[in-house]
């Protein structure tokens, strides 16, 4: 008996693409086009928070304030602490570079995407725009594991210190980016290559 032909899974896969062009990766109308328009809409609300923290900052710089007293509380009950105005011009100031640093990751993924867009994924641009996203991102996480570490100590016995295991995903987020970059590095070099054969 003869075994079954590979010719119908072929004709059936090609049937399928054929079926899907909403589905493509890359080019305009494809799925990195409206991720694209995604990361725009949020690139514009992060910008808006980022000016709006400014704001506030500025507002309890300038303007005299009494002290204000900050509750914390917990499974055991809560505690007041009075909150210096140079303590809460670094929490906000915290939340601005918190913001500016999303800010600038979403700016650096909305060009990647431009690129993807137009069908060029290993643009030269490409690798130190994600090597500079992995920077960003480990700043940011640095800097919130260590705004989360002053807290605790501020608010001692209401709230654990962060551990350094709650950097292991962060880490790895960012070894996940820097080797990205090198895989667009290598995709490009593959690209000038093919296009000096050519």
């Amino acid at each position: 008996m003869r075994p079954p032909s590979l010719r119908f899974a072929s004709r059936f896969g090609t049937r399928l693409g054929h079926g899907l062009p909403g589905f493509r990766a890359l080019g305009p109308g494809s799925v990195s086009s409206l991720l694209k328009t995604a990361l725009d809409i949020t690139y514009g609300l992060l910008i808006f928070l980022t000016l709006l923290t400014c704001l506030v900052f500025a507002v309890v710089a300038i303007i005299p304030m009494d002290q204000v007293g900050l509750t914390v509380t917990s499974d055991t009950g809560g505690t007041r602490i009075p909150l210096p105005r140079a303590h809460a011009l670094f929490g906000i100031g915290a939340f601005v570079g918190y913001f500016g640093g999303f800010t600038l990751i979403l700016r650096h993924l909305r060009r990647i995407f431009r690129t993807l867009t137009l069908g060029d994924p290993f643009h030269p641009d490409n690798v130190s725009r994600l090597k500079q996203v992995g920077y960003i991102l480990a700043i940011v996480t640095g800097g919130v594991w260590l705004g989360q570490f002053l807290v605790a100590r501020l608010v001692r016995g209401i709230m654990d210190p962060p551990s350094l295991f709650n950097l292991v995903t962060p880490a790895f987020s960012v070894l996940v980016v820097f080797v990205l970059a090198e895989v667009f590095r290598e995709g490009a070099r593959l690209r000038r290559e093919s296009e000096l054969t050519i």
